[in-house]
């Protein structure tokens, strides 16, 4: 039985045709809610490069985390523009309010292809850079909101899961559109002219966008909810009170985080951004094939944000939402080491054959993250487990005799690291060149390659597995507009959805690579980073299923 009252209104109406007018609403939003999700996951599909621009002054393992971290910057923030905005939006309307939100994302997207690198003006260089990424995160916490809201309070009873997933297919959309202009971008000036400044194109190419997108928002008409709700002079005066001072919302705010956008959030970047960060950094594809991978998944699972959506109007936002957070959970194990198995072959027979083992006392072994460049890993644990993590060589740990030399145990084959610690920076780096050319040429020798081998990869099942990943996250998140819109009452209905949407996406999902990825760097495990999502989709799932209501024939038109 639900703690929160469904407040259900009985059955769904009869569906109707779309009307011209409900067309332009949807294409109108979601156009430009496309455009502004474009705008930011170009910075996602790009780490790996404004790493190097960005974040030179580090090593490269330590610069991607980082870049990771710049990129998590602008999640972190979704939930006070979520705040700024909705309290805007639901005082001042929805329409005015997302067009604020677009033109401070276009702008800080554009001044990003424009800004000098590290080698230029040093670390002003990442500190601007943060500074645009917290600007895109303060505007997109008020852009889904507003949208979703808008576009829920045009669509007629029992339409809603259908109308507000085509809000729901701009994420993937701008992500998609996001691939094919770096895709283009490369392969039309080639991968080196595009390492070194061409990866800029995409971001300016954000102020055409903007324009577009502006232009044709000017020509939408108010929220007819907000407009009926303003003229009756029920319209919230305070708006962040409503939403979370008073217990009665705020728990809603609460379980609708926890129960509903937190599992949602981690199965869809799990589906989409960890999917490709996990092909281009653990099994080595090339880049260009990992994205136009990824982009053929996308290509195929959109339309089942529109089917999940539709139906769940028949059936029910919670069930849908809730059985794809339970068979992500249940499943992510086998299918990213499929993706290891088809995309990388050589990479998993050679750990079936040969498995890596670092043995090592465990005291000597840090953590190997440096975000300002000054630590020095000189232990003979560290020493050999940075070698293999630069090369993304999957291993295990097996604890060595205290104050012992590390070692890297290569099926029966093993090789003594070395100590560093009190060797003078020319001695150490005579013996970590001997010892990374022994390890390279014994990992080669095991059948661990430097990259993919585009011969031995199996696109049709890579693809199948990226395709089912993305179908989770449709089911996730097809219906979750409809659903959040439903919870709250219209006159604080943009407050309260965009915050548990926002810390739930910006700070459970936008936190997933980096968190993955530390993981990963921290054990030697590949897949150990997947413990992250699966964890979460589950208490999701647990407290959807037993707290939150169902509400696909709520009347959303009250104050």
């Amino acid at each position: 039985m639900a703690v929160l009252d469904s407040a259900s209104t009985g059955s769904s109406a009869p569906q109707r045709g779309i009307t011209r007018e409900e067309r332009k609403v949807i294409f109108a939003s979601s156009l430009g809610t496309v455009f502004e999700w474009y705008d930011f996951y170009l910075y996602g599909s790009l780490a790996a490069i404004i790493a190097k621009h960005f974040f030179a002054g580090v090593n490269e393992t330590t610069a991607f985390i980082f870049a990771l971290l710049a990129f998590a910057a602008g999640f972190a923030v979704r939930p006070f523009g979520a705040i700024v905005f909705g309290r805007l939006g639901d005082m001042i309307g929805r329409k005015y309010t997302f067009l604020i939100t677009i033109v401070i994302m276009g702008l800080s997207t554009a001044i990003v292809g424009l800004l000098p690198g590290y080698a230029a003006i040093g670390v002003a260089a990442p500190v601007i850079l943060i500074t645009l990424r917290l600007l895109q995160g303060l505007a997109l916490g008020g852009e889904y909101g507003g949208a979703a809201t808008y576009v829920a309070e045009h669509a007629p009873k029992g339409r809603r899961g259908f109308f507000t997933a085509w809000i729901q297919t701009t994420a993937t959309l701008g992500l998609f559109l996001s691939l094919l202009v770096i895709l283009a971008c490369r392969t039309a000036m080639g991968t080196e002219a595009f390492e070194d400044w061409g990866w800029r194109v995409p971001f300016l190419l954000s102020i055409l966008l903007l324009a577009i997108s502006v232009y044709i928002r000017m020509q939408l008409n108010e929220s007819p909810v907000f407009m009926k709700m303003k003229a009756e002079g029920k319209a919230s005066k305070a708006p962040l009170t409503e939403s979370f001072a008073r217990w009665d919302n705020l728990k809603v705010v609460i379980m609708s985080l926890l129960g509903g956008t937190a599992g949602q959030a981690v199965v869809w970047y799990t589906g989409q951004f960890y999917a490709l960060f996990f092909l281009l950094q653990m099994l080595k594809i090339d880049p260009q094939t990992a994205n136009l991978l990824i982009a053929g998944s996308l290509l195929i699972g959109t339309p089942f944000f529109i089917l999940f959506g539709s139906l769940s109007d028949r059936i029910g936002r919670k069930p849908i939402i809730m059985a794809g957070c339970i068979i992500a959970a249940l499943t992510y194990f086998p299918i990213f080491k499929g993706l290891t198995e088809y995309g990388n072959p050589d990479v998993f027979v050679a750990q079936e054959q040969n498995p890596v083992v670092v043995i090592a006392d465990p005291a000597q072994c840090a953590f190997q993250f440096d975000p300002v460049g000054k630590a020095r890993f000189t232990s003979s644990c560290d020493i050999a487990k940075s070698l293999l993590a630069k090369r993304a060589i999957p291993y295990e740990n097996q604890a060595g005799e205290p104050g012992s030399v590390a070692q890297v145990r290569i099926g029966e084959r093993v090789l003594p690291s070395f100590d560093g610690s009190s060797l003078a920076a020319a001695d150490f780096k005579t013996q970590n060149d001997a010892f990374t050319a022994t390890l390279g040429t014994a990992l080669k020798e095991a059948g661990y390659p430097e990259k993919a081998d585009p011969a031995k990869i199996h696109y049709p099942m890579v693809l199948l597995l990226l395709t089912i990943l993305v179908i989770y996250v449709t089911m996730v998140y097809g219906p979750i507009a409809a659903w959040l819109v439903e919870l709250f009452p219209a006159r604080i209905r943009y407050t309260s959805m965009s915050l548990p949407y926002h810390i739930g996406n910006g700070w459970f999902g936008g936190f997933l690579p980096t968190v993955a990825f530390a993981m990963v760097a921290a054990t030697g495990d590949i897949y150990y980073g997947l413990w992250y999502p699966i964890v979460i989709a589950v208490m999701t799932a647990v407290l959807g299923i037993f707290f939150l209501p169902e509400t696909k024939d709520r009347d959303i038109n009250h104050a």
